[in-house]
């Protein structure tokens, strides 16, 4: 059976072609709900769109994130859907480093990148673009990360495994597409992946030594083992951007870049718009106000980085005045 064509959905002008009078009609409750949602963090909107999904057609949206960047997902996905709100913007903090860095030569590595989206924006010419390669270890997110590469042109390679300590295997568990994780080792009760290591990446050469690196650890609970391999790589011209999760009181992804790494801790302050280096840690306290949640830190000992960073910060409070 042939799969029917996707819906189109243009970002910038807010045009929804291909959709019948049911699909049009759940587009709008998708939009509004997560224009309401966005008021209390999005609370609740990937239940209510995941039951939505179940009354609409199988088949798949493309959504025109600019010009020159597609990315494609399963119509009704609740955690994507998001982005028929066209004032919502997805991990607002990465994408100031990255529309930011677009004059930069760096390579994205983007690690548990699900279905692609940061590789096919940081790849398009908004953006740079540049070299990115996409890493996750889900068979079912794979296949669509895959067909987002090949949508886009084939300009981001794609590679099928896990970021750990070390290479080996490792099960996954869980059940949402967007928080599989390897953090239960071998008591996962989904499928074995392969797992390696960020250094792998520069042992194995599938990138260079004496590059400038932004990486994406969206690894769900893995975090520091991801670190704790990447010890060569991150003593270069490298950013770590992982994910503080919000019902973590003891911030313990920040503790350990903070305590346990030569990395200096920078992270995302909404009030001022800036991204802070900070030297201790209640200034998360105030930052991380919803705990069903993620907010991303960043960890970086290249002066390169911090004096792009400085910089970003500057351009931002020339904005503001």
């Amino acid at each position: 059976m042939i799969a029917p064509p996707p819906i189109q959905f243009d970002r910038a002008s807010g045009a929804l072609e291909g959709a019948n009078l049911w699909e049009r009609t759940a587009a709008l409750a998708l939009a509004t709900g997560a224009k309401v949602s966005s008021h209390f963090s999005h609370r609740g909107y990937i239940g209510c769109a995941n039951l939505l999904r179940k009354a609409l057609p199988s088949r798949n949206i493309a959504i025109k994130l600019n010009e020159d960047a597609t990315f494609e997902f399963p119509y009704g996905d609740g955690y994507w859907s998001k982005l028929l709100d066209r004032t919502y913007h997805y991990e607002d903090e990465l994408e100031l480093l990255f529309r930011h860095s677009s004059d930069v030569d760096y390579t994205l590595l983007d690690c548990g990148a699900n279905y692609g989206y940061w590789s096919v924006l940081v790849t398009s010419r908004p953006f740079g673009p540049h070299r990115a390669i996409a890493i996750e270890p889900s068979s079912d997110n794979f296949a669509k990360l895959a067909n987002n590469a090949y949508i886009n042109g084939n300009r981001f390679e794609t590679m099928k495994c896990a970021i750990g300590a070390a290479k080996g295997t490792a099960r996954l568990s869980g059940t949402k597409h967007e928080a599989f994780s390897i953090a239960s080792g071998a008591n996962g009760g989904g499928e074995e992946v392969p797992v390696l290591a960020l250094d792998d990446l520069l042992d194995d050469g599938k990138i260079a030594p004496g590059g400038k690196y932004l990486i994406k650890l969206d690894v769900e609970g893995v975090e520091i083992d991801a670190i704790k391999g990447g010890k060569k790589l991150l003593a270069g011209d490298s950013v770590i951007m992982c994910e503080e999760h919000g019902n973590d009181p003891d911030h313990t992804v920040s503790r350990y870049i903070l305590e346990q790494t030569p990395l200096k801790l920078i992270v995302y302050d909404p009030c001022s718009n800036r991204l802070e280096t900070v030297s201790e840690l209640s200034i998360l306290d105030r930052i991380k106000v919803s705990t069903h949640v993620g907010y991303n830190v960043f960890g970086t000992s290249s002066a390169f980085w911090q004096e792009r960073i400085n910089a970003l910060n500057a351009s931002t409070s020339r904005r503001m005045q």
